[in-house]
């Protein structure tokens, strides 16, 4: 892993593109739970498979609609791209399924642990494996997160493990994608294409079973697990996008804005009971993203002025 070039200077230029992209991703992700809410009789196993099945056409029609061909099979006869993009489907699939099971149980602060878990993981492959530099303010404001999540982890041992499978499999997922040459559109498309046969398999033993496939019974539920691929597709391809123009680990810090999301609908819709510490740790979390943020900010407007 050692080998991965350095982040290029230009990604500073790119990075307020990237912003509105980083942005909208993540509050959707945020609010993916209240869509979780939707599907709660259908088996965590199952949804997934059917959330790969309608996602893959999603994708196509976009590709058919922007006229990107040419570059999904520029990607798939590059045989060093398709080998990356197995890996990232399979990192993919399991934070799907891992976040989908943990909502389904009721632990939504184990899975807001994860994602408050992640820039922290994104921070550190940003600066140990792309090159990337923090000031000395930035290293406080991760210093006081990691501070915030050790406090937030001591309460949730028994459930830790939900939280770092969606850490590491979220945090290397895009740590694969900045660095394949495909556009995030026909990345997607393939991801989604390679995990076809295996979730389609999952599928068809499910309607197999004594109690049926969750697709096809009700015409309203039907609906909802196949607006998934679209649920899926959109801040996945708006994450991608990100990840391509941004600084990797600023884009980390701009994540806690969907597990604060879903820490505040842990607390009003699924009605979780907050502690002390959990509170303590919310504050200190948002006082390293304001000194993080605060210091980028500054940055920037001391690189605007003229020399």
């Amino acid at each position: 892993m050692a080998t991965l070039p350095p982040a290029s200077a230009a990604s500073d230029s790119a990075e307020p593109s990237g912003l509105p992209a980083a942005l909208a991703a993540y509050v959707m992700w945020g609010f993916l739970p209240l869509y979780l809410l939707l599907v709660t009789t259908v088996p965590p196993f199952e949804f997934v498979s059917w959330r790969i099945i309608w996602t893959l056409p999603f994708c196509l029609l976009i590709v058919a609609l922007r006229r990107q061909f040419p570059a999904l099979k520029a990607a798939l006869t590059n045989r060093r791209t398709l080998l990356a993009l197995f890996a990232s489907a399979l990192l993919i699939a399991i934070n799907w399924f891992v976040y989908i099971w943990a909502i389904m149980q009721n632990q939504v602060y184990a899975a807001s642990l994860g994602y408050y878990l992640n820039p922290l993981l994104n921070v550190l492959l940003g600066t140990l494996l792309l090159g990337e530099r923090l000031s000395r303010l930035q290293w406080l404001a991760v210093a006081i997160a990691a501070t915030a999540v050790a406090l937030l982890a001591i309460g949730a041992l028994t459930t830790l493990w939900i939280s770092l499978s969606l850490a590491f499999s979220f945090g290397l997922y895009g740590i694969v994608r900045k660095q394949v040459p495909v556009g995030s559109l026909p990345g997607l498309t393939i991801e989604s294409a390679i995990l076809l046969l295996p979730a389609s398999g999952i599928a068809m033993w499910y309607a197999g079973s004594a109690a049926g496939s969750a697709f096809g019974t009700d015409a309203f539920l039907s609906a909802v697990i196949a607006f998934s691929g679209v649920v899926t597709a959109v801040p996945l391809l708006l994450f991608a996008i990100a990840a391509k123009r941004m600084k990797y680990s600023t884009l980390g810090f701009i994540q806690y804005l969907a597990p604060t999301i879903v820490f505040i609908l842990g607390l009003t819709v699924f009605g979780e009971e907050l502690k002390p510490a959990q509170l303590g740790s919310f504050v200190l979390i948002w006082i390293a993203v304001a000194i993080f943020m605060g210091d980028l900010w500054a940055k920037s407007r001391r690189a605007a002025q003229p020399a």
